[in-house]
């Protein structure tokens, strides 16, 4: 029964690894323009973002080792979504910044889409709606 399941209220946050996050916390901060929160005292290192105006949140976990992508972008690899409010200026920025990008204004999802990686090859994906 449907009364019966899980009432979701949206989702909350997504929790990544990174390697050096000093590293992850520059490109966070200076390439996506995400804003640090406040973080409980764990005893590992790692950070914590806002993500629009929802509430929801990215935290960065610092996990000692490798990550497991090695390859380019790759658009079928798991991986988080961010919606922004312009496609082109979106692009515009990632080339200032230098950071390799795949992008197709006309998915077939119905909205654009540009896949990044971060510094640890997380894959990050940038949306909009269609113009």
């Amino acid at each position: 029964m449907a009364s019966d399941m899980l009432q979701h209220e949206g989702i909350h946050h997504v929790s990544i690894i990174v390697t050096d996050i000093e590293r992850a916390k520059a490109f966070y901060r200076e390439v996506i323009g995400l804003e640090e929160i406040e973080r409980p005292g764990f005893d590992f290192s790692g950070a914590w973002y806002a993500i629009g105006a929802g509430g929801q949140q990215l935290h960065l976990i610092m996990h000692e080792g490798e990550t497991k992508r090695t390859g380019g972008i790759d658009t079928r690899d798991g991986h988080f979504a961010i919606r922004v409010a312009d496609f082109d200026a979106a692009i515009d920025w990632l080339n200032k910044c230098n950071i390799p990008h795949k992008s197709n204004r006309n998915s077939i999802t119905g909205f654009a889409q540009i896949f990044i990686m971060d510094p640890d090859h997380n894959v990050i994906e940038l949306n909009a709606a269609r113009d």
